[in-house]
Parts: structure tokens; C-alpha cells; sequence
């Protein structure tokens, strides 16, 4: 998918910093009407204040992109060879951590929720019933995305997760906002949303996504489909006993997608199954094949024939079940077409084993509010407190999504140099001095 040509040749393409004085005329069709700092009268300075980056088309920004922008930060991942890791996230604790990887690492990232995660987001203990639960969270993360993505200074596409046919209405829910909202801001609230009727037959399966698409075009949100079906368990959807050839996504199905859906629009992507799988399993348990998206570009750009593209790669791919996955297999999928890989499993150890190793650490001062090795009268308050086994869920997690960044290549993207200590902040009565620490 996405126009060809519209991406950029190297890292290296020009597109020099724009002040914000100067935003409007720089802004994309489907960029906010003003930051959403300047909506909430919140500080906005240094790269927050930016409209573009060194190394970046004018259209991607700091904060959430949809639009023209989104398809111009992908093209230029594929065309420079880069894929952007896509995070699933179940708490504002966890989308901070990802946004703090990004402008560590000077990329791009993906935030996303799944329909679980989204209730999750907006409180187990409110009813679901409709999905409310979970359209009310989704909702509510998007805004703390936008709201704080700006603040880090790092472009995001804001993305839901797996979609599949009774869940529908979840994203239906979904797009009613982003249309109020875009009718108020001249952009949606989500960037993409993922649709995965795989277990469906093709013919349902690409029928449902062309009406999806033709809704969701018209405002500027990409469509992310799956084909096969990635095997595993996550959030509830359970594909362990899928029939192996179910894994692994043919050609021909492939362009079928491409030709129904590119009349109706560029603004979408294919999840291809070659074998993933969710979750992490023991080495040899994974038989991934990334030159079935190969013989996939192949076999469309022939189809095209002048009309293909340049580079002979003309479908954007998703590689979902990144966790685990061999490095080999990663780097081998970019040089296909692989624009986003999906990264959850890693993501939910690194947080849990940044708490289990404080514990583990502090665990004879966590056991009584009153009372620890140095004397029974002490308080351990200090210890307790959730923000210290949360932040150091968070060290964790940035850690572990920088190697993530680095297997995906998705590192000095933006151009915006290393990513400055944080002042003014008050320390960590555990840890000491340090960035990050916190005010107990």
C-alpha cells in the first residue's frame, strides 16, 4: 500500500526544524488544528515545540500522526529499511515508558491497545456490556497519548490492536470518536486500527475490511488486516491448535487483498501470517518463513507490471508475535517490506521483572508498614510506595525496548540527537539522585 515514491531515499532526507509560529502552513491535511498543548494551555518547549524533524518528511511531527503524515513516516521506514516497534500497552505507566524509549532511542514508535487492554485501561470493576468498557479506555489512553507525546517530542501512531468479527462494535465505537473528533480538530483521535476477520473466510474477511476502509479513509485512519492466522494465545484469543498451514499466508491471497482494497485507498496494511506466533516459546518451536512476503512483493509487482513501484515491494507488512522472535528472521523481514512488528510478551516480563527485582531487593522492607532490618520502629513507607516498584517496571521495559529499537534499526531516526536529563526532578528516597526519581 501507500503511493509510491512517497517515501524518502535515506535517513539522511532534509526536512529542516519549523517553529511553531510558523505551523500552520507546514501542517498535514489530517494534522491537528493546534497542538494539543496549546488546547490545554500546557507547557510546550524545546521539542515539543517543534513541527518537523532534521531527519524526517514535513508532515511527521511530535505527537500523535495520522493522515498524510502516517503515510509518509511509513514509507520512509520502508524505504530506509527500518521497522517501527508496536507496543501493546495496558496502563498510562506503560505508554510512558514506551514514549521514554522512543526519544531515547530519536524514533518513532507505535502505541496500541487491544479490546482487553483497553478495559483494563478504563477500570475492570466497570461493566463491558456493548464493549463500553473498553471503548471508554481505548479512548481515554488515546488522550494520554496525545497528550504526552508532544511532551516527549517523538512522532506516535496510535494504533488498536486485533479486531476480530465480534469485537467490531469496540471499533466502531472507536471511529464514531475519531469522526466527532475530526470534525472538531481536522484530525481523528487514532491513527489505525487493526481488523482481524482471519479466522473468517477471504472472501468475508476482505469485503468487511473494504467497507472498513472506505469509513476509515475519509478521515485519515489507516486499516491494518490480517491474513493466516498467528498462532498462540494473547489477550484472551487462543490459536495453539490452528491447523499449521493456517500460519503461513499465500501470494495469491496476498494480491486479492492488495487489488480489492487499493482502489478505495492507500491508507492500509497487511498483517501476512509466516509462521508467527504470540507469545515466547522454546527455540525450534517457531518456524518463521519471511520469504513469503518476499515472493509475495514479487508476485504482485509482476501482476503491476510499470505500474509497480520502484523498489518491486508494494504492500506495506505488519510482523506480529515479535516477542521472541530470531534476530536473523527480524532483519531478514525488513528487506521485505516489514514497516511495524508487534512487541507485547516481552513488554508485559520486562515490567513484571522490574518489579519482581525490586522486591527481590527491598523484600525484607516490604513485608509490614512498621518494622525492617534496621529496627522495628522504622517506617517502610518509602519502599511501599507504587510509584518505586513502577518506576522500576518502567527502567525495565525502556531497557528491554531498546533492544527492540536496535533489531528493528528504528534508532537516530528523527535526528534529534540524545535525549537530555530530566531537572528539576525531585529524587527517589530508595534510589537516590537520578532521572526519573520521584518525589517520596
Amino acid at each position: 500500500a501507500f503511493a509510491p515514491g512517497a517515501g524518502h531515499s535515506s535517513v539522511a532526507a532534509k526536512a529542516s526544524f519549523v517553529p511553531a509560529s510558523a505551523a500552520v502552513s507546514a501542517r498535514s491535511p489530517t494534522q491537528l488544528s493546534e497542538k494539543m498543548a496549546e488546547e490545554l494551555g500546557t507547557p510546550c518547549e524545546d521539542e515539543c515545540a517543534l513541527e518537523s524533524y532534521p531527519n524526517m518528511p514535513e508532515s511527521v511531527h511530535p505527537g500523535v500522526v495520522s493522515g498524510q503524515g502516517q503515510i509518509d513516516l511509513l514509507n520512509h521506514a520502508k524505504a530506509n529499511g527500518y521497522a517501527i516497534p508496536a507496543v501493546n500497552c495496558v496502563s498510562s505507566s506503560g505508554i510512558n515508558a514506551c514514549l521514554e524509549a522512543a526519544r531515547k532511542n530519536d524514533a518513532p514508535v507505535i502505541i496500541q491497545f487491544s479490546s482487553g487492554g483497553s478495559q483494563f485501561y478504563g477500570g475492570k470493576g466497570l461493566d463491558n456490556n456493548n464493549y463500553k468498557a473498553a471503548i471508554a479506555g481505548a479512548i481515554s489512553g488515546a488522550f494520554h497519548v496525545r497528550t504526552m507525546a508532544e511532551q516527549y517530542g517523538v512522532p506516535v501512531i496510535l494504533h488498536t490492536d486485533h479486531c476480530a468479527k465480534k469485537l467490531l462494535p469496540w471499533i466502531d465505537g472507536l471511529l464514531a470518536a475519531s469522526e466527532r473528533y475530526y470534525e472538531k480538530h481536522g484530525e481523528p483521535l487514532f491513527s489505525s486500527h487493526m481488523i482481524d476477520l482471519s479466522e473468517e473466510p477471504i472472501e468475508e474477511n476482505i469485503a468487511i475490511c473494504k467497507d472498513y476502509l472506505a469509513r476509515m479513509s475519509k478521515i485519515g485512519i489507516l486499516l491494518e488486516m490480517e491474513l493466516g492466522i498467528t498462532g498462540g494465545e494473547e489477550d484472551g484469543v487462543d490459536n495453539t491448535d490452528v491447523p499449521l498451514e493456517d500460519l503461513y499466508s499465500k501470494p495469491e491471497e496476498i494480491y486479492e487483498v492488495f487489488k480489492e482494497l487499493t482502489p478505495i485507498s492507500d491508507m492500509f496494511t497487511v498483517a501476512a501470517a509466516f509462521g508467527n506466533v504470540h507469545g515466547v516459546y522454546s527455540p525450534g518451536n517457531v518456524k518463521l518463513e519471511p520469504k513469503i512476503l518476499s515472493r509475495a512483493q514479487e508476485y504482485i509487482s509482476d501482476k503491476l507490471g510499470d505500474d509497480a513501484p520502484a523498489d518491486k515491494k508494494p504492500v506495506s507488512f505488519v510482523f506480529h508475535g515479535g516477542s521472541g522472535s530470531d534476530l536473523d528472521d527480524i532483519r531478514e523481514s525488513l528487506g521485505y517490506g516489514v514497516i511495524k512488528m508487534n512487541i507485547d510478551t516481552d513488554t508485559q516480563w520486562s515490567y513484571w521483572e522490574g518489579i519482581k527485582n525490586f522486591e527481590n531487593k527491598y523484600h525484607d522492607y516490604l513485608q509490614t508498614q512498621i518494622g525492617n532490618p534496621e529496627g522495628p520502629e522504622k517506617p517502610n513507607k518509602k519502599y511501599y510506595d507504587p510509584r518505586e516498584c513502577m518506576r522500576a517496571g518502567e527502567t525495565a521495559t525502556v531497557e528491554r525496548l531498546e533492544q527492540s529499537f536496535a533489531d528493528l534499526r528504528c534508532q537516530n531516526i528523527l535526528g534529534l540527537g540524545e535525549m537530555g536529563e530530566a531537572t528539576n526532578v525531585l529524587e527517589s528516597s530508595v534510589f537516590g539522585p537520578r532521572k526519573g526519581g520521584l518525589p517520596v
